[in-house]
């Protein structure tokens, strides 16, 4: 069962299309890949490979356009870049969330979110951006220090949009409601991989008592959607019902 629903995101200026896949179950909110859009996930198959979880009515799969992803990946500049990222957050953790919600006759449901390369970026910054609305996050293949790409361009923007950096100084409320999450970090061994950046956010959030883990794969698992295949629904298995 497949819908597809659109509308202009006053944060964002521009029209935005929510997928879902599934009739029941939790909610999975999936990011794609840098320059990918909401149906990214289906064309490369992964949806199919979901069908066992989403047939049992275990999980309902969400997925929105990678426009952030999209900016970064087309080395736009830096200051847009991070614009476009801040305010693909709030309008993930305001319109995104609030339309999943509807969806499910839960005004308190808290999804899970998963994403690959990029995607992990955003699928783990949205959990540790709004710990108080997200369960958990499934970080496959992660990219997750964005500071080499901005050039120099450096700024306190910046700063509150990568986990990698404002982490380290989050304390109150906020952490509190972190450390309840689960963050996992699958990441392969073979080519395009770089098992370190999943490391060193591990490193990150460990310092701060958030409970995570890093998975690593063999040689054989490239950074590419075969991969992906194999770990998303492995997870998803792991942390619903």
């Amino acid at each position: 069962m497949k819908s597809v629903e659109r509308w202009w995101s006053p944060r964002l200026h521009r029209d935005m299309t929510l997928v879902r896949w599934g009739h029941f179950g939790h909610p999975v909110l999936l990011f794609p890949t840098a320059g990918g859009d909401a149906e990214e996930a289906e064309r490369f198959h992964l949806i199919g490979a979901l069908g066992g979880l989403l047939e049992a009515g275990r999980i309902k799969v969400y997925s929105v356009d990678s426009v952030a992803g999209r900016a970064w990946a087309q080395k736009e500049d830096p200051r847009h870049c991070v614009w476009i990222q801040n305010a693909f957050d709030g309008y993930v953790a305001a319109e995104v969330l609030a339309a999943i919600r509807a969806d499910c006759h839960d005004a308190r449901i808290e999804p899970i979110t998963a994403g690959a390369s990029l995607g992990a970026f955003n699928a783990v910054a949205t959990v540790c951006r709004h710990p108080d609305a997200f369960r958990a996050a499934i970080g496959m293949s992660g990219t997750f220090d964005l500071e080499p790409w901005l050039h120099g361009a450096w700024s306190h923007d910046f700063y509150f949009s990568s986990p990698m950096h404002f982490v380290p100084h989050l304390g109150g409320a906020a952490l509190d409601d972190l450390r309840r999450r689960f963050i996992v970090l699958p990441v392969g061994g073979g080519r395009w991989e770089d098992p370190s950046e999943s490391w060193r956010l591990a490193h990150v959030l460990g310092d701060k008592g958030v409970p995570n883990r890093v998975d690593g794969w063999g040689p054989e698992w490239d950074h590419d959607w075969p991969t992906w295949r194999r770990m998303l629904p492995q997870y998803l298995d792991e942390l619903v019902p």
